[in-house]
């Protein structure tokens, strides 16, 4: 499966420039971290990420199970912002760092951090990262899509955190990088906020950068601390999981929004907000493993982000012949020969996939990439020849993998999938990891897309309502939304699901 185009030809060229061996590799419970900086900044940085989502848990009352390793947010370091573009590809002007929701492959992308710095005065790229894994915390929380406005309101109210030196993090200060927009932006009233059509109607009507992630935080911010409006966000969610819409909702729990409207507006102009300041002894911080990387691992690196960001029929071949002159350097290196093995893959060449994907295991029987991508290619070679005993080897493939990381949702997910390409009827046990799939990976729903089709096909009606609900809800869902809605129609209305609506593809998440 080729996947979407993200690459553009000058970004390819930047990535494959050599880069100096200082790569550092930084673990911990909830993240895996790569970067071209020293082992102490590395560490910091892991650790301020770590207790981040400590903070969050303590703050949200959420307390999540610990990711399986292929589960955690993997972090690319890779520059700077313009680098960051570059690989992120169309429409990125504006884009400071990016991040995409994926079972067993979520990652960011982020320009260069000095951790030093982190204090009360953060750098930019920081924000945009806890930003987007506060939308990667919140929707594996929860389950649920929060309605735009709220969604980014909230990742904003937690990703200007600050981290003391003694150990502290503060969460829900003052946004100082919206300050300006919030002064000089257009305006974005609250009724905008709770009513996308409204909005766009308005926007529409002016190409006027607006103030909408601004207004997103500082409503967000002063329901969350306003001791009159206590409970009222809370209510206003419930509503919205419900089935009321956004507008409606935001009537019943806000009252007034006129009044409300005054009300946010004195708020900003009073100019001093509460934040929480949570204590170093009621974080956690878990313990960090560094190690600096190999010479192959470093050399392959540029090859690593650029297929796990993206490739499409025009970049595939270039990253393959950087994956190949890197493999053909470093022969016995197990992460070289992964990667080569997913360059050889996007680029359609099945047997070579699988020769890499062997050598990765030989190597190191631990590589959880090199099983997947041979998985793939053997599924690919299955679907074309018809030939069931290669579906039975493409199973056996994705069942190694889940005996070394048993909760590793891929696995999971392409044991279901591999009945389906056969045009078989999913056994009892491939429904079973399909639901543990989504269960250990909420956040990609594509996948619970799949959960839920089964399910209505099995006739489970209420059950599949449940999960599409949220896949419909997302407000950065795009086609995958208006698939889940159509679904929902329906199934309510007494019709069967329609089998041309899956969960493949890509959906992007934060903002």
């Amino acid at each position: 499966m080729i996947k979407r185009r993200i690459l553009a030809a000058a970004a390819l060229a930047l990535l494959s420039t050599p880069v100096r061996a200082e790569w550092q590799e930084a673990q911990s419970d909830h993240f895996v971290i790569y970067g071209n900086t020293s082992a102490s900044n590395m560490r910091r940085f892991s650790e301020q990420l770590e207790r981040y989502h400590s903070a969050m848990a303590i703050v949200t009352g959420v307390n999540q199970a610990l990711p399986s390793p292929s589960n955690r947010v993997t972090v690319f370091v890779v520059g700077d912002e313009s680098t960051v573009r570059k690989l992120y590809g169309e429409k990125s002007s504006f884009i400071a760092g990016f991040y995409k929701a994926r079972a067993g492959g979520s990652l960011a992308v982020v320009p260069s951090v000095d951790a030093a710095q982190n204090s009360s005065d953060p750098q930019f790229s920081l924000i945009v990262l806890l930003h987007e894994y506060a939308h990667h915390f919140l929707i594996s929380a929860s389950g649920v899509a929060s309605p735009r406005w709220s969604s980014e309101g909230a990742a904003e109210f937690f990703a200007s955190a600050a981290f003391g030196g003694d150990g502290s993090v503060s969460l829900g200060r003052a946004a100082q990088h919206r300050g300006a927009e919030l002064a000089l932006a257009r305006d974005v009233t609250v009724n905008d906020l709770l009513d996308p059509e409204a909005y766009e109607k308005r926007r529409g009507k002016s190409k006027a950068y607006d103030a909408f992630y601004g207004r997103a935080w500082l409503l967000y911010h002063y329901l969350t601390f306003d001791e009159k409006r206590r409970g009222q966000l809370t209510a206003y969610h419930k509503a919205v999981n419900a089935g009321q819409s956004s507008p409606e909702a935001g009537r019943a729990a806000f009252g007034d929004l006129a009044v409300l409207e005054k009300e946010v507006d004195a708020y900003l102009r009073r100019n001093k907000f509460t934040y929480l300041k949570l204590a170093p002894a009621a974080l956690s911080t878990p313990k960090v493993t560094l190690r600096p990387l190999r010479p192959g691992e470093v050399a392959i690196m540029p090859v690593r982000v650029r297929s796990q960001v993206g490739v499409d029929g025009d970049s595939a071949p270039l990253v393959l012949k950087d994956a190949r002159a890197v493999a053909a350097k470093f022969p016995g290196d197990a992460a070289v020969q992964a990667a080569l093995a997913e360059a050889e893959f996007d680029s359609d060449n099945d047997d070579a996939a699988i020769a890499a994907a062997n050598a990765a295991i030989k190597a190191d029987p631990a590589q959880a990439n090199a099983y997947l991508q041979k998985g793939y290619a053997l599924m690919r070679k299955a679907e074309q020849s018809g030939d069931a005993k290669l579906f039975s080897e493409a199973r056996a493939t994705f069942l190694a993998l889940n005996r070394l990381e048993n909760d590793h949702p891929l696995p999971l997910y392409n044991f279901y999938t591999s009945f389906v390409r056969q045009g078989r009827q999913p056994t009892a046990n491939a429904v079973d990891a399909l639901r543990r799939a989504s269960m250990v990976a909420p956040f990609d729903f594509g996948l619970r897309m799949t959960l839920a089709m089964q399910l209505a096909r099995e006739g489970k009606k209420e059950e599949a309502l449940l999960h599409l609900g949220p896949i419909a809800n997302n407000p950065h869902g795009g086609s995958l939304a208006e698939a889940a809605r159509r679904q929902i129609e329906r199934l309510k209305a007494g019709a069967p699901a329609d089998a041309t609506d899956d969960g493949e593809g890509e959906v992007p998440a934060g903002g």
